[in-house]
């Protein structure tokens, strides 16, 4: 009976736990204070506290000091049986340099789903890159009374995610130039006897060295039967140095880094190249965490990724380097969502952070996946997508919703006064200088001409088939005409409904009507639907894209990026999704082009394959 008892028990435990989360008070001063000042006057739950309140069991949580808690993969498999919540993304119009808010409005949204409607919500961030912070942008976490606490933590270092990937990233390049140099320097006996070394008398491959045998066409176990030609094949990858595409990584901004010469020491023989770094979170790995399912997954991604090619034109894999296991084991703990809260203390997922320009701009699969079944049935998760939903959201659907298998419910665009007025005609907006007085004084007609770019991007959504709120973040220079306008016109363009939001001077309770608007469009008809399919060529799927999203005529293709689709065809990559990289400045190539450009040809310069990722990029105009 007791055997039976403590089964029962066991078992109950293991069911899905009904929320019971104590929100945390805020008292919004005005004027609003900084950003600091405010998380700093905050004082957040204890995580494992807040892990308890939304049903997290205790060996599921891994806490990193008293704030934040890595939350394990485990517990999809736990609720496997558990209907997952209502999905919405966050998106925005084509912004200034500035910002308007898409991550203070994801914050504000779920602080009044859930501190005010008594709704289960759950936010969704990347986590943002060192690069911006130290630079004119800044963080992330929000601002004013709709962020993320402790707003230091969620800045900085987090888990150390970013570090995994930069060392993980670091580990490859290093193997890469080290393998070059062995085999200009080693004969095929030597590079063998290297590879696969007598151990205790008795030499043996390893599992993946079995996989590149097989690839290979070399169907043998025993080491002493391969044939010298056999022995080259296996030891030599031959890279074509010219060829190598994977850079190494750090994740400051350090321009002098931008192009660099390697190889300068006496030790290296003389074997120097040119190469560079790129911020580390443009690293294919980072794309990988972003995409991945599981842990499994996540290593076989890593396998495929393509790093050069050998003199013959073929891919050359991080397989075929033999370092798929040190990379895995270097993530194994980064592909742990990371658990923090809100300022009224409802729960947030942050994990990965590709850029939406030059990558796919959005949070991984898996806090969205563990957080839609945590909500429940009737709850709510809401997500990001970088930039202007020509970029982040188009890439949400055609390579993340592809990846998971998920469906969005609604998409909440977020647009601002002051975007809307640099749209229709006003005055150059730049970081760090203060606004000239159209974005500060009423100008209904300025603001009226600049609506043409929300009405661009509510169609863009609407060719996804997916139901629009229209979010107005209001800023306190915004007059009550000009905030009335944006809406009817909003309305008339085609979104579900337009809210004017308060969230970040007022919290959660200045965004309660936007809950409700966004509760409401998630019980419309939804007909979900790709913008491309897989199986068209390469050039077409650009084309669709340029054309149908951006508004370009056509496409021109450099004869760099016309040589590279066809490799890339040759190569069996052809039937990928896009992942466009381009200014997110303009719907064109041309960051000052502002409203809704028409008639422009857009400039594909190169095409290049992150194949671990599972997507192709071409590079639009200059984008660096």
């Amino acid at each position: 009976q007791n055997m039976v008892k403590t089964m029962e028990r066991w078992i109950q435990s293991q069911q899905y736990r009904k929320w019971d989360l104590h929100c945390l008070k805020l008292q919004p001063l005005s004027p609003v204070p900084s950003d600091i000042e405010i998380s700093r006057a905050q004082n957040p739950k204890a995580v494992d506290v807040l892990a308890k309140e939304i049903g997290l069991l205790t060996d599921e949580i891994e806490s990193y000091g008293q704030t934040k808690a890595k939350v394990r993969l485990s517990l999809l498999e736990r609720l496997k049986d558990q209907p997952d919540g209502k999905y919405v993304l966050v998106a925005g119009i084509t912004p200034t340099p500035l910002g308007e808010g898409k991550s203070t409005v994801t914050i504000g949204l779920v602080q009044a789903l859930t501190a005010h409607l008594n709704i289960n919500s759950f936010a969704c961030l990347r986590q943002p890159s060192q690069g911006p912070t130290f630079g004119v942008k800044g963080g992330a976490a929000g601002g004013g009374y709709a962020q993320v606490i402790p707003m230091e933590e969620f800045n900085l270092h987090l888990t150390g995610d970013i570090h995994a990937i930069t060392a993980a990233n670091n580990l490859l390049a290093a193997a890469i130039d080290a393998r070059i140099l062995h085999e200009n320097t080693q004969s095929d006996k030597a590079l063998y006897n290297r590879l696969v070394p007598l151990v205790n008398g008795e030499r043996g491959f390893s599992a993946i060295q079995l996989a590149r045998l097989s690839r290979l066409g070399i169907n043998k176990t025993d080491p002493r039967t391969l044939t010298e030609e056999e022995i080259s094949k296996f030891a030599r990858l031959d890279i074509d140095p010219s060829t190598i595409t994977w850079q190494r990584v750090v994740d400051t901004n350090d321009r002098f880094l931008r192009k660099i010469t390697i190889g300068q020491a006496n030790t290296e023989k003389g074997f120097v190249r040119q190469a560079q770094f790129d911020i580390a979170v443009a690293s294919e790995i980072m794309a990988i965490l972003a995409l991945t399912t599981s842990l499994q997954d996540m290593k076989e991604r890593l396998g495929k990724m393509v790093v050069a090619n050998n003199k013959k034109g073929e891919p050359v894999t991080a397989d075929d380097l033999g370092v798929t296991g040190a990379l895995a084991v270097l993530m194994k703990d980064a592909i742990k969502p990371t658990l923090m809260q809100t300022l009224e203390g409802t729960p947030v997922f942050v994990h990965a952070g590709p850029f939406a320009n030059i990558a796919h701009g959005n949070s991984s699969v898996l806090a969205d996946k563990i957080a839609l079944k945590l909500v429940g049935e009737k709850g709510f998760v809401v997500t990001e997508a970088g930039f202007g939903a020509d970029i982040g959201m188009e890439k949400f659907f055609n390579i993340k919703c592809r990846a998971s298998g998920l469906i969005p419910s609604v998409v909440v665009l977020v647009a601002t006064v002051r975007a809307l007025k640099m749209h229709g005609g006003g005055p150059n907006v730049t970081s760090g200088a203060p606004l000239k007085k159209e974005y500060t004084e009423e100008n209904l007609q300025l603001v009226a001409d600049g609506c043409c770019n929300l009405q661009k991007q509510i169609q863009i959504t609407q060719l996804f088939g997916v139901p629009v709120v229209v979010a107005l973040n209001v800023f306190k220079t915004d007059s009550p005409a000009e905030v009335d306008l944006v809406c009817k016109i909003a309305k008339q363009s085609g979104a579900f409904d337009a809210v004017p939001c308060n969230h970040w001077s007022a919290g959660g309770r200045g965004a309660v009507k936007l809950a409700q608007a966004v509760e409401k469009a998630a019980n419309q008809k939804n007909s979900f639907k790709y913008l491309y399919s897989l199986e068209l060529p390469i050039v077409e799927k650009i084309r669709i894209i340029a054309q149908k999203v951006y508004g370009a005529q056509d496409i021109e293709l450099s004869p760099t990026a016309q040589s590279q689709i066809d490799r890339y065809t040759r190569q069996g990559f052809g039937n990928l999704p896009i992942c466009m990289a381009k200014t997110h400045l303009s719907l064109s190539h041309q960051p000052e082009r502002k409203g809704v450009p028409t008639g422009f040809i857009l400039p594909i310069s190169d095409v290049r394959a992150s194949i671990g990722a599972g997507f192709i990029y071409p590079l639009v105009g200059t984008v660096s």
